[in-house]
């Protein structure tokens, strides 16, 4: 007997399986009930189409005269006559009979079930308001037994004549009469039962392909009663992603991977587009975080929990059975998502990629709070580190993602610890579910209060940006004062001319070796936001007053180092950017460590003395930098004598500045040779 396969293609499963069968060569023949079940399928070479109903033994004797070899019976759960007479025909043929089955998907609590139609019918003759039914053509007839059929009941079938013929039959007015052919969303679903007024819906356990999910949700959404008729029993079978397997192992059939990164929003059903919920529809298999998997779990997907892209990307390899995976994200795969990683990666392993965004919890408390969101900074503190001072002072409006038990309030914390207390803070917990919660106020305010893990914040800071920078004034540094007098400072003249020479931006990991009262190292943190920077002193006086100033003027980015350098230097994170203010005598072993730990460094040192000045300036002429200045400035500050103001000049400050630039900054060409080094 030839590898020729008959489909009973009822449903939108079964003719999904018979079109991809014929895509990979197979010849297959679709049976359709009816010309408009043929006219959506679409016939090829490979892939005939049958319509026309059949009997028992109508159907032996078109399976023994096409020979075939394979029966799949694709009709729907419900048609178990028809399923019955397949079954016996295929037999009789000497056809191998499969059956195709879907999961049935999960019934809401508050759903009324009931074992069959006539069940359905009992339980509808003893309650009032108007019923919508869902259930096709067939059973119309045993509705009509429920007093007032005529006025209380609407019905949604299909555009076929026969359809109207059997409501009609029934006795349901033409005005009665929904002609559709799905798939419906959950939101055409609840305009109709808005529109018909209907207390109670009556539906059948037709899975999620079927459009069984979508049905229960606009029930919800409408304070509608369901009424779920259960499906008549049904012997063993195999789901489509079973049955693809089978035909992979028996024909060699194989089949294009398609991926689906979807964004679901704040994790709640009503909360992801129509587009991803059909994309979760039409998936063999989810992927994905567990609250994530929870979210879908009413669809009875077979579901892999995996977050990290690489293992993502592992489960999908590992079951090659799945053709089409679904991998769930949470909010938005375009906003601090693990598709940005993950994407790359399938795209290499000859994956087929489709992704779909989502909403943002960042969009949504923006709308819940009326604030408009282009023009916020968009930060995550969701695994992530950050410097959310920095973010605030320079900004007018920050949206934040927040993870971890106590993130909300450790961000609520770092404000007001960064003399933030006066900015609108606003926190929305557990956003999209029916807990929602949403709390306003000044952060000094919200200072200790407990929020939900599942955060979202948004700042508001309408003086953002009006402070300084760089260039404070000397007075407005601590400075202390003993009988060993104060502790050396750099002047604000100096400091301007140093932050010049050093280039800074705004990631910049800056040290300030012998930082005094730490002007300099305040000035780098404030102009290196979301860099860090390290202040090393010796000093116990020093650090006293440097620890206080960075309090002060809310640096929280800077780390104070206690110690001499260069030992103290030996643990510190390699540096994009040095100033040098105090060597203690030590510059030849600073610059060695400074270049051993990043050749590239920039670098800018002071020098008073003349015994500094000459040493640096051998060093500079030794290392062979790229870029590299000497620079003496000279400063002279005004001063009261009686009715005259005489200006008196301070030390004259040489500023070294030094730096080996890239090769491909330098101008240099690098040649590689055979092994691949330069």
């Amino acid at each position: 007997m030839s590898d020729k396969i008959c489909v009973f293609a009822g449903t939108r499963d079964g003719r999904e399986l018979a079109e991809l069968m014929a895509s990979a060569g197979l010849d297959v023949t679709a049976c359709a009930a009816t010309e408009y079940g043929g006219e959506l399928l679409e016939g090829s070479e490979k892939l005939k189409v049958r319509t026309g109903r059949m009997e028992e033994d109508e159907m032996e004797a078109f399976l023994k005269g096409e020979g075939f070899s394979l029966v799949i019976d694709a009709t729907h759960p419900y048609a178990a006559l028809v399923t019955k007479n397949i079954r016996a025909a295929a037999e009789k043929a000497g056809a191998e009979y499969q059956r195709l089955i879907r999961a049935q998907g999960s019934i809401p609590g508050e759903a009324v079930y009931v074992e069959d139609t006539a069940e359905a019918v009992e339980y509808l003759k003893g309650v009032e308001g108007n019923v919508l039914l869902t259930t096709g053509s067939k059973e119309l007839q045993a509705y009509s037994a429920v007093p007032g059929f005529g006025e209380r009941f609407w019905a949604r079938v299909l555009p076929l004549e026969s359809s109207l013929r059997q409501a009609e039959e029934a006795g349901l007015p033409a005005g009665r009469i929904i002609a559709m052919q799905g798939p419906f969303t959950r939101e055409i679903n609840a305009a109709m039962l808005r529109m018909t007024g209907a207390r109670y819906m009556v539906t059948k356990m037709s899975g999620s392909i079927g459009g069984f999910t979508e049905k229960m949700e606009a029930a919800e959404d409408c304070g509608v009663t369901s009424v779920v008729v259960g499906r008549p029993p049904e012997e063993d079978g195999v789901d489509f992603c079973e049955f693809m397997a089978l035909l992979k192992e028996r024909y060699g059939l194989e089949t294009e991977r398609c991926i689906t990164i979807a964004g679901i929003g704040m994790g709640t059903m009503r909360s992801m587009t129509d587009e991803v919920r059909q994309a979760i529809i039409d998936s063999d298999c989810l992927i994905g975080a567990g609250r994530m998997l929870d979210t879908a779990a009413e669809y009875g997907k077979p579901s892999f929990k995996a977050i990290a892209p690489e293992a993502i990307r592992d489960a999908i390899v590992q079951h090659p059975e799945y053709a089409k995976v679904c991998v769930l994200m949470s909010g938005d795969t375009g906003f601090f998502s693990g598709t940005k990683k993950l994407a790359p990666l399938l795209k290499e392993s000859g994956m087929k990629v489709t992704i779909l965004p989502g909403l943002s919890s960042m969009s949504y408390l923006a709308a819940k709070t009326g604030e408009s969101y282009d023009d916020a900074k968009m930060v995550s503190l969701h695994g992530r580190t950050g410097n959310i001072a920095a973010d605030v002072r320079n900004s007018t409006k920050v949206l934040c993602l927040v993870g971890g038990e106590d993130g909300t309030s450790e961000l609520i914390n770092t404000l007001v610890r960064s003399g933030l207390g006066d900015v609108t803070v606003y926190v929305g917990e557990r956003l999209g579910y029916d807990d929602e919660k949403i709390t306003s106020g000044r952060a000094a305010e919200l200072a200790g209060k407990d929020f939900d893990s599942l955060s979202a914040v948004m700042i508001v800071n309408p003086a953002a940006g009006t402070g300084l920078r760089f260039g404070f004034p000397d007075k407005a540094f601590i400075r202390g004062g003993d009988a060993e007098g104060v502790v050396p400072m750099t002047k604000s003249e100096v400091r301007a001319a140093v932050l010049s020479k050093l280039q800074l931006n705004d990631h910049s990991d800056c040290w300030d070796i012998g930082a005094g009262t730490g002007s300099v190292s305040i000035e780098m943190a404030l102009n290196a936001p979301y860099g860090t920077t390290y202040a090393i002193e010796k000093k116990e006086k020093a650090l006293e007053l440097l620890r206080e100033n960075v309090v002060k003027f809310c640096a929280g980015n800077v780390e104070v180092v206690p110690g001499t350098a260069p030992e103290a230097l030996e643990g510190l994170p390699s540096p994009t950017h040095v100033f040098i203010g105090g060597s203690s005598g030590n510059m030849k072993e600073i610059l060695d460590l400074i270049l051993m730990k990043n050749t590239n460094a920039r670098i800018v040192a002071c020098a008073v003395s003349l015994e500094t000045v000459g040493e640096l300036a051998g060093l500079i002429k030794n290392y062979d930098f790229d870029d590299k200045e000497v620079v003496c400035l000279n400063v002279a500050r005004a001063r009261e004598i009686g009715n005259y103001n005489l200006m008196t000049g301070q030390n004259p400050i040489y500023i070294f500045t030094m730096q080996k630039l890239p090769a491909e900054a330098a101008g240099v060409t690098l040649e590689t040779g055979e092994d691949g080094r330069c």
